[in-house]
């Protein structure tokens, strides 16, 4: 039998604040495995592993309705490949407009520096002016 953990314990392995656990409770991602005589939340060791996956899986992208989709499989409703696959499709698809998004910043940063370093160090920078007409 694996060790019970109080909320805190919990977060504390987790990295996560009690506030968090609470949030994913209530939305229903974990839920305590017991309760002890005081009526404390008590988990298991499966509900880290939870924990760390939903971390990880916010970490690349995922919101929390898809981690809901994707644990479904842990907890026997199993969903469907081509489900998981628009999900994954969908993140990276967003990863791809951000990239683009970036790669736009980048060469307006670029720009702007390149102006910068064209002028004097004591002639008003108007590069400010320039980036608010743009």
């Amino acid at each position: 039998m694996s060790k019970r953990l109080t909320i805190s314990e919990l977060a504390k392995a987790a990295d996560v604040p009690t506030t968090t656990l609470r949030y994913y409770e209530r939305i229903g991602l974990v839920e305590p495995e017991h309760r002890s005589a005081g009526n404390y939340r008590l988990y298991d060791d499966q509900t880290l592993r939870k924990i760390k996956f939903i971390r990880a899986a916010q970490a690349i992208g995922f919101t929390l309705e898809d981690v809901k989709s994707l644990l479904a499989d842990d907890e026997g409703n199993a969903p469907a490949c081509g489900n998981i696959r628009v999900l994954i499709e969908a993140r990276l698809t967003d990863v791809e407009d951000r990239l683009k998004d970036l790669r736009h910043v980048r060469k307006v940063l670029r720009s702007a520096l390149t102006q910068c370093q064209h002028q004097k160090q004591t002639e008003c920078c108007h590069v400010v002016t320039e980036l608010g007409a743009k």
